[in-house]
């Protein structure tokens, strides 16, 4: 499994296109935050859900050196592990510093109060949706030593096992989580949940036999296919994924009718002014869609949107309505 690096890239690539952000009406104010009112005027934080490691986490410390470049003021990566990435979204939406920015991932976005009625913030209304950075398919992933030769062979291996199997996901209400019970009635298999904190965590178990599968992000199971330590089974597109692209789709190996994203997001409390979410989207937008920046994020597993405050709003309600179908589909709900 390779994920394919873009070829051509520079730093005078990045170095134009953040030129070319300060360029979109984001005046020099913008870039002097000691002007007086001009926002940010402190160190931004950019607060994680996930481990140090995981794939949410590689991509904020990606974007924020080159976010710090644009506002002109110090950005910190900032972990907040828990619930799924629910107690760092909570954090961001009670966050009353003016200052305080989530890079938050499908879940914690859309489903998280269908999930459990008592998540103390309200995806919806609570958060500022500010840009769509990239997306992905899921890479359904077993250790090296599975059975089955082909991915259609460990298929039929696992229907035959019930519930003697046990796959990981990075907790409960976690798109990896809600992919994988969907898989279960599509494919005709019964693995057991086992929550953990991240899909670092996730990957160590795998090695250590704890865990027979997981749905992983593409580049983190490219680390591991890559150095003959796991397999992947199949990708959770229709087609083929350009991140993926040595990887076969699940309906090419029998799993009809399943597909299934991973995205992320960056978000901001909803008491942000809506002209300062605006001029943020555009930062982030042109600098996640510049060329330095694609194909690092293309490297990370990404497929870069780098949307508007209103493209990640529309992404938000289709993806409430489609995983919260798979919640009430699946009768899942927090113990």
């Amino acid at each position: 499994m390779t994920v394919r690096t873009p070829s051509g890239f520079s730093r005078r690539h990045l170095a134009q296109a953040l030129g070319a952000v300060l360029a979109l009406g984001l005046t020099h104010s913008w870039a002097n935050p000691a002007a007086k009112g001009v926002w940010p005027t402190q160190t931004v934080r950019l607060v994680v859900g996930f481990p140090a490691g995981s794939s949410p986490d590689l991509t904020a410390r990606a974007l924020a050196e080159p976010l710090s470049k644009a506002l002109g003021q110090n950005v910190i990566v900032e972990n907040k592990v828990g619930a799924g990435g629910n107690i760092a979204a909570d954090f961001v939406a009670k966050s009353s510093d003016g200052h305080t920015l989530g890079l938050m991932i499908n879940g914690n976005m859309t489903i998280a109060r269908i999930l459990n009625p008592k998540v103390p913030y309200d995806p919806l209304k609570d958060l500022a949706p500010i840009s769509l950075i990239g997306k992905a398919p899921l890479v359904l992933t077993v250790p090296a030593d599975a059975p089955g030769q082909t991915p259609a062979e460990w298929l039929s291996q696992a229907q035959k096992s019930g519930d003697k199997l046990s796959y990981a996901s990075p907790g409960v209400g976690t798109v990896a989580h809600l992919g994988m019970e969907l898989l279960k009635t599509k494919a005709g298999i019964a693995p057991v949940h086992v929550p953990y904190p991240g899909n670092p965590q996730i990957i160590t178990a795998m090695l250590g036999g704890q865990v027979q599968l997981a749905l992983l992000p593409p580049a983190m199971a490219a680390a591991q296919v890559r150095g003959g330590k796991l397999r992947a089974i199949g990708a959770s597109s229709t087609g083929r994924s350009p991140v993926a692209a040595e990887v076969p789709s699940l309906s090419e190996i029998g799993v009809k009718d399943y597909q299934l994203e991973i995205w992320n997001a960056v978000a901001a409390p909803a008491s942000m002014p809506a002209a300062v979410a605006t001029k943020l989207s555009a930062v982030v937008s042109e600098i996640v869609r510049a060329p330095e920046m694609r194909a690092r994020l293309f490297q990370q597993g990404w497929q870069v949107v780098g949307s508007s405050p209103e493209g990640l709003r529309n992404r938000i309600e289709s993806d409430t309505k489609a995983l919260g179908d798979i919640i009430r589909s699946q009768k899942i709900a927090l113990n």
